[in-house]
């Protein structure tokens, strides 16, 4: 299994020879406005795209975001795939796409399993207003673990206890608005995820959107044990 990270979430995943594409957000740098009420107020995405071959057989979305789906048009066909939140489908459908595969509880895809497991974008009324948010599990010749936009919270405990994991993923950096905890990983929740994960657990979701206030070094030297790839670069498990 190789584990590409092109940019902040978007992945492609190959696994058993199928390739997923993860939370496309494919914007050219500056393209987009800042995230609002946040304390770093810069254009987003704050980097480029890197060189990455983002050919796929499917698209993953964790939630609809900006910052997960967005300028997915450069690389994504309408008729290619997409597994979703199913509290989302009809907003797939609207974009255009005509094989949007809802995800109630698990469903396969050429070969490989692909479970839908929660997520909490943040903590009370915030949580409330980021929803819907999910991750998921991919499970073929070796598991993969997505936890998508989430904080380190009970359901996220009992997945990691009850998978065989290879690897996971989580979507770290500390999102947060001014008046707000982090809606995403910070470095205590990596911590966390490292101290109950029995397998690898790569960090993403940093440098290149402005409320992301974690940046990769401050996490390598927190947590040293967790894999924090630079963007463009693949991690195989």
């Amino acid at each position: 299994m190789d584990v590409t990270l092109a940019r902040h979430a978007t992945l492609v995943v190959d696994l058993d020879g199928t390739r997923f594409l993860v939370d496309p957000m494919l914007s050219e740098a500056g393209a987009n406005p800042p995230v609002e009420n946040t304390p770093r107020q810069r254009r987003n995405p704050l980097v480029d795209l890197p060189d990455v071959d983002l050919d796929h057989d499917a698209v993953l979305v964790t939630h609809r975001h900006q910052d997960h789906w967005d300028a997915w048009t450069t690389a994504v066909d309408p008729d290619t795939p997409l597994f979703c939140n199913p509290a989302e489908t009809e907003a797939f459908r609207a974009d255009g796409l005509t094989d949007v595969r809802p995800v109630e509880d698990a469903q396969e895809f050429a070969g490989v399993s692909i479970e839908r497991t929660p997520a909490r974008h943040g903590h009370g009324e915030v949580a409330r207003a980021m929803a819907p948010v999910c991750g998921f599990v991919l499970d073929g010749s070796e598991s993969l673990y997505l936890t998508g936009d989430t904080v380190w919270y009970d359901p996220v405990a009992e997945v990691l206890e009850a998978r065989d994991l290879d690897a996971v993923v989580v979507n770290a950096g500390a999102a947060q608005f001014v008046d707000s905890e982090p809606i995403t990983m910070d470095a205590a929740g990596v911590r966390r995820v490292v101290e109950r994960a029995d397998c690898p657990v790569v960090a993403v979701h940093m440098g290149a959107i402005n409320h992301c206030l974690l940046e990769r070094d401050d996490l390598r030297e927190a947590v040293p044990e967790a894999v924090i790839p630079d963007d463009g670069e693949t991690v195989s498990i």
